[in-house]
Protein backbone atom coordinates (compact mmCIF):
# COMPACT_ATOMS: atom_id res chain seq x y z
CA UNK A 1 0.00 0.00 0.00
CA UNK A 2 1.55 3.27 -0.99
CA UNK A 3 1.14 6.01 1.28
CA UNK A 4 -1.77 8.89 0.45
CA UNK A 5 -3.93 5.91 -0.69
CA UNK A 6 -7.02 7.26 1.10
CA UNK A 7 -5.88 10.93 1.68
CA UNK A 8 -7.63 13.72 -0.10
CA UNK A 9 -6.27 16.89 0.16
CA UNK A 10 -8.40 19.94 2.26
CA UNK A 11 -7.59 23.13 0.43
CA UNK A 12 -8.76 27.05 -0.38
CA UNK A 13 -7.74 30.23 0.19
CA UNK A 14 -7.12 32.88 2.84
CA UNK A 15 -10.82 33.12 4.23
CA UNK A 16 -12.38 30.85 1.84
CA UNK A 17 -13.82 29.21 5.42
CA UNK A 18 -11.45 25.77 5.55
CA UNK A 19 -10.74 25.59 8.76
CA UNK A 20 -14.33 25.49 9.27
CA UNK A 21 -15.22 22.75 6.83
CA UNK A 22 -12.23 20.72 8.51
CA UNK A 23 -14.31 21.34 11.93
CA UNK A 24 -17.54 19.88 9.90
CA UNK A 25 -15.58 17.08 8.85
CA UNK A 26 -15.06 15.99 12.14
CA UNK A 27 -18.51 15.76 13.23
CA UNK A 28 -18.76 13.40 10.63
CA UNK A 29 -16.08 11.07 11.55
CA UNK A 30 -13.99 12.06 9.06
CA UNK A 31 -10.19 12.16 10.45
CA UNK A 32 -8.24 15.45 9.24
CA UNK A 33 -4.54 16.13 9.38
CA UNK A 34 -4.26 19.94 9.78
CA UNK A 35 -1.18 21.14 8.19
CA UNK A 36 -1.18 24.83 10.20
CA UNK A 37 -1.75 23.05 13.36
CA UNK A 38 1.30 20.73 12.69
CA UNK A 39 3.55 23.97 11.60
CA UNK A 40 2.18 25.94 14.80
CA UNK A 41 3.47 23.15 16.85
CA UNK A 42 7.06 22.42 15.03
CA UNK A 43 7.60 26.62 15.31
CA UNK A 44 7.39 25.97 19.03
CA UNK A 45 9.29 23.70 19.57
CA UNK A 46 11.65 24.90 17.09
CA UNK A 47 11.67 28.56 18.73
CA UNK A 48 15.26 28.88 19.27
CA UNK A 49 15.82 28.15 15.43
CA UNK A 50 13.29 30.58 14.55
CA UNK A 51 14.96 33.09 17.25
CA UNK A 52 18.00 32.46 15.29
CA UNK A 53 16.82 33.06 11.90
CA UNK A 54 14.81 36.09 12.63
CA UNK A 55 15.19 37.17 16.07
CA UNK A 56 14.60 37.02 19.47
CA UNK A 57 11.53 39.33 19.74
CA UNK A 58 9.45 37.12 17.40
CA UNK A 59 9.81 34.67 20.20
CA UNK A 60 8.37 35.06 24.04
CA UNK A 61 8.36 32.44 26.51
CA UNK A 62 9.40 29.45 24.29
CA UNK A 63 6.56 30.67 21.86
CA UNK A 64 6.69 32.15 18.13
CA UNK A 65 4.56 35.31 17.64
CA UNK A 66 3.27 33.93 14.42
CA UNK A 67 1.49 37.31 13.95
CA UNK A 68 4.55 39.53 14.20
CA UNK A 69 6.53 36.82 12.13
CA UNK A 70 3.61 36.32 9.50
CA UNK A 71 4.08 40.52 9.00
CA UNK A 72 7.67 39.54 7.52
CA UNK A 73 7.18 36.67 5.81
CA UNK A 74 4.04 38.44 3.76
CA UNK A 75 6.15 41.20 2.80
CA UNK A 76 9.88 40.17 2.14
CA UNK A 77 9.95 36.94 -0.08
CA UNK A 78 13.81 35.81 0.74
CA UNK A 79 12.41 35.40 4.03
CA UNK A 80 9.64 33.94 3.31
CA UNK A 81 11.69 31.29 1.38
CA UNK A 82 14.10 31.07 4.09
CA UNK A 83 11.37 29.83 6.35
CA UNK A 84 9.39 27.73 4.12
CA UNK A 85 12.98 25.98 3.63
CA UNK A 86 13.68 24.99 7.39
CA UNK A 87 10.01 23.91 7.96
CA UNK A 88 8.10 22.77 5.28
CA UNK A 89 10.10 19.31 5.07
CA UNK A 90 9.29 18.86 8.95
CA UNK A 91 6.09 19.81 8.41
CA UNK A 92 6.14 17.08 5.58
CA UNK A 93 7.75 13.80 7.62
CA UNK A 94 5.13 14.62 10.72
CA UNK A 95 2.19 14.45 7.91
CA UNK A 96 3.64 11.29 6.15
CA UNK A 97 4.16 9.80 9.90
CA UNK A 98 0.21 10.41 10.80
CA UNK A 99 -0.96 9.34 7.02
CA UNK A 100 0.51 6.41 7.53
CA UNK A 101 -1.69 5.82 10.79
CA UNK A 102 -4.86 7.17 9.18
CA UNK A 103 -4.26 4.88 5.44
CA UNK A 104 -3.46 1.60 7.65
CA UNK A 105 -7.59 2.28 8.41
CA UNK A 106 -8.54 1.76 4.48
CA UNK A 107 -10.89 4.57 4.88
CA UNK A 108 -10.97 8.19 3.14
CA UNK A 109 -9.42 11.17 5.36
CA UNK A 110 -8.38 14.61 4.87
CA UNK A 111 -5.06 16.56 4.92
CA UNK A 112 -5.38 20.17 5.28
CA UNK A 113 -2.83 21.56 3.18
CA UNK A 114 -3.56 25.86 2.22
CA UNK A 115 -1.02 25.50 -0.56
CA UNK A 116 -1.62 22.17 -1.32
CA UNK A 117 -1.48 23.37 -5.37
CA UNK A 118 1.75 26.09 -5.17
CA UNK A 119 3.82 23.89 -3.26
CA UNK A 120 3.28 20.25 -5.02
CA UNK A 121 5.09 18.87 -2.25
CA UNK A 122 2.85 16.25 -1.44
CA UNK A 123 1.72 13.04 -4.25
CA UNK A 124 -2.24 13.43 -3.26
CA UNK A 125 -4.29 12.56 -5.61
CA UNK A 126 -7.78 13.56 -4.97
CA UNK A 127 -8.44 17.16 -4.17
CA UNK A 128 -11.18 19.24 -2.23
CA UNK A 129 -11.30 23.13 -2.75
CA UNK A 130 -13.27 25.43 -0.36
CA UNK A 131 -14.17 27.94 -2.66
CA UNK A 132 -15.49 31.22 -2.10
CA UNK A 133 -15.92 33.81 -4.63
CA UNK A 134 -12.68 36.35 -4.98
CA UNK A 135 -14.82 39.63 -4.35
CA UNK A 136 -16.85 37.74 -1.18
CA UNK A 137 -13.05 36.00 -0.11
CA UNK A 138 -11.50 39.72 0.21
CA UNK A 139 -14.78 41.17 2.52
CA UNK A 140 -14.46 38.33 4.93
CA UNK A 141 -10.94 38.72 5.32
CA UNK A 142 -10.83 42.32 4.96
CA UNK A 143 -13.44 42.04 8.50
CA UNK A 144 -12.03 38.92 10.26
CA UNK A 145 -8.81 40.61 10.85
CA UNK A 146 -9.13 43.87 10.67
CA UNK A 147 -7.03 44.76 7.34
CA UNK A 148 -6.83 47.57 4.99
CA UNK A 149 -8.18 46.48 0.77
CA UNK A 150 -4.35 46.92 0.06
CA UNK A 151 -3.42 44.58 3.18
CA UNK A 152 -5.77 42.06 2.94
CA UNK A 153 -4.84 41.75 -1.19
CA UNK A 154 -1.20 41.70 -0.62
CA UNK A 155 -1.59 38.29 1.63
CA UNK A 156 -4.97 37.21 -0.55
CA UNK A 157 -2.18 37.52 -3.60
CA UNK A 158 0.55 35.79 -2.17
CA UNK A 159 -1.43 32.50 -2.73
CA UNK A 160 -2.64 30.88 -5.96
CA UNK A 161 -6.26 32.49 -7.20
CA UNK A 162 -8.97 30.90 -5.29
CA UNK A 163 -11.32 30.49 -9.26
CA UNK A 164 -7.86 28.37 -9.98
CA UNK A 165 -7.62 26.26 -7.22
CA UNK A 166 -11.58 25.36 -8.56
CA UNK A 167 -10.48 24.43 -11.79
CA UNK A 168 -7.56 22.21 -10.27
CA UNK A 169 -9.64 20.03 -7.68
CA UNK A 170 -11.36 16.81 -7.92
CA UNK A 171 -14.50 18.01 -5.78
CA UNK A 172 -15.67 21.61 -4.27
CA UNK A 173 -17.06 22.56 -1.56
CA UNK A 174 -19.18 26.08 -1.99
CA UNK A 175 -18.97 28.48 0.78
CA UNK A 176 -20.45 31.64 -0.90
CA UNK A 177 -23.58 31.71 1.63
CA UNK A 178 -23.94 30.85 5.08
CA UNK A 179 -23.28 28.23 7.51
CA UNK A 180 -26.21 26.02 6.94
CA UNK A 181 -25.43 25.83 2.73
CA UNK A 182 -21.69 25.01 3.78
CA UNK A 183 -23.10 21.76 6.10
CA UNK A 184 -25.49 20.94 3.25
CA UNK A 185 -22.06 20.98 1.16
CA UNK A 186 -20.05 19.26 3.85
CA UNK A 187 -22.86 16.68 3.94
CA UNK A 188 -23.20 16.25 0.39
CA UNK A 189 -19.44 15.54 0.10
CA UNK A 190 -19.52 13.12 2.92
CA UNK A 191 -21.62 11.33 1.41
CA UNK A 192 -19.80 11.34 -1.84
CA UNK A 193 -17.25 9.83 -0.17
CA UNK A 194 -19.20 6.74 1.69
CA UNK A 195 -20.69 5.78 -1.48
CA UNK A 196 -17.59 5.87 -3.49
CA UNK A 197 -15.51 3.65 -0.58
CA UNK A 198 -19.23 1.08 0.21
CA UNK A 199 -18.91 2.73 3.72
CA UNK A 200 -22.67 1.08 4.49
CA UNK A 201 -21.75 -2.77 3.61
CA UNK A 202 -18.12 -2.03 4.81
CA UNK A 203 -19.42 -0.86 8.10
CA UNK A 204 -22.29 -2.48 8.66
Amino acid sequence: MALYDYAIALTGGIATGKSTVASIMKLYGIQVIDADAIAHELLDLHHEEIARMFGEAFVIKGRVQRTALGEIIFNDESKKKELEAFIHPLIRKEIEKRAAIYDARAFPYLIDIPLFFENGAYDIKESVVVYTPPHIQLERYMKRNKLSEKEAKIRINSQMNIDEKKRRATSVIDNSSNLKHLQAECEAFVDRIKEKTDYKNRYK
